[in-house]
């Protein structure tokens, strides 16, 4: 964990340029933890632990537990304080879903705002993914410094905040049945349409490469559901936003965790 590059995304949600409240700092850390699953799911959060561990007092780290609270992220007893919420095993593919969705949507706005700088960055990521073995620890930090990173060229504050929100609903973030080797070779497929600048090909792909991971019993359906329920929209909707200036253009260094 990097607590300098939290810091600066804590400081997104600030109305002050420049200024991290102790409030967005702490909420920003605990977010993190959620994140990668080092606070498990369901345990409870001692408010003098947490402030000593981030060496604040414990005003800000109550006020960042209802901010959490109201995210969904933990949960507020009258005896117990606050815990860790339980994730909720029903609708996994209406996650993944709803993941598809705004990501497709951040890779078509991605297509139009990247550079080979930032191409190369997703390159030497996924070139780092590709050879370890289906156990190897490292592969989820890079997997989710990859996606991150491609929510960044984004440009979308918006987007970026609610992702990290459905990672940390998600407890350790998404988890996929499927060997290394084939979200690789579909990540090389999204960076060939980011650097022809195509849009629409960006969103397909990511649409694909996130719904075909999903954790369900029949992988050749859910590939066929991803066909039909490509966002051709996404791109059009991407250029609508730009085009009103709805989203504020703004990148941070470094994606939570890696």
């Amino acid at each position: 964990m990097r607590p300098a590059s939290l810091m600066r995304g804590a400081s997104q949600a600030g109305t002050v340029p420049g200024y991290v409240s102790k409030t967005d700092m702490v909420a920003a850390l605990i977010r993190e933890l959620i994140i990668t699953g080092e606070l498990a799911a369901g345990e409870q959060l001692r408010q003098r632990d947490l402030a000593r561990r981030f060496h604040v007092s414990q005003t800000p780290v109550r006020e960042a537990m209802r901010r959490l609270e109201s995210e969904g992220l933990v949960v507020g007893g009258t005896h117990r304080g606050f815990t860790v919420v339980e994730p909720d095993d029903g609708p996994v593919e209406e996650n993944f879903q709803i993941r598809a969705a705004l990501e497709s949507l951040g890779a078509s706005l991605a297509a139009r705002k990247i550079d080979s700088a930032g191409i190369a960055r997703l390159a030497r990521l996924n070139d780092r993914m590709r050879p370890l073995g289906d156990d190897d620890p490292r592969y989820a930090d890079l997997n989710r410094e990859f996606h991150f990173s491609l929510y960044e060229y984004a440009r979308s504050p918006l987007l970026l905040s609610l992702m990290r929100l459905l990672w940390a609903s998600l407890h350790g973030g998404p988890k996929v049945l499927r060997s290394h080797a084939e979200p690789a070779t579909q990540h090389d497929a999204i960076l060939d349409a980011l650097r022809a600048g195509d849009a629409a090909a960006a969103a397909a792909r990511t649409y694909h490469h996130i719904m075909t991971a999903a954790p369900t019993a029949d992988r050749a359906a859910a590939a066929a559901r991803s066909d039909a329920a490509q966002p051709d929209a996404a791109p059009a909707a991407a250029q609508q936003l730009h085009d009103r200036g709805g989203f504020s253009v703004m990148v941070t260094e470094n994606p939570p965790r890696s």
